[in-house]
């Protein structure tokens, strides 16, 4: 793992690309795969509300196209005070590809860090089971 507070000021550098005109909260974060890469993702707003894309959902599918679908932990941070949480959508998506005990860390503005296992913030998440995906 790379050391937290890299990661914050990676993310902190981030945090100018959201495109967040309607909220103003810019959003960034980082999933960090079974081999310790990271992929980053930011917040991207769209007048079509909900068609925009969260910095967590922006990252796991940078993930994805790069061949990772195990996650050993997620970061976020923004551009607001104190530490945030994924939504209970991203929630979701990061249960689907969470490897056992995958961390959520939240890292605050003035180097707060806070931890929870994604189990902890989604209990009852969905996940198929192996072999239970449909076949193309």
């Amino acid at each position: 793992m790379t050391d937290t507070s890299e990661i914050a000021a990676r993310l902190r550098s981030l945090l100018p690309n959201a495109h967040a005109p309607y909220s103003g909260v810019h959003v960034a974060a980082a999933v960090e795969g079974a081999d310790g890469r990271l992929h980053y993702g930011v917040n991207v707003e769209n007048a079509a509300y909900p068609q925009g894309l969260c910095a967590e959902a922006s990252a796991i599918s940078g993930a994805v196209t790069a061949g990772e679908k195990a996650l050993k932990r997620v970061y976020v941070a923004s551009s607001l005070p104190g530490l945030i949480w994924p939504c209970g959508g991203c929630r979701q998506k990061i249960f689907e590809f969470a490897a056992d005990g995958c961390e959520v860390m939240s890292l605050g503005p003035d180097g707060e860090v806070g931890r929870r296992t994604i189990e902890q913030l989604l209990p009852l998440g969905f996940r198929l089971e192996p072999g239970e995906g449909r076949r193309a």
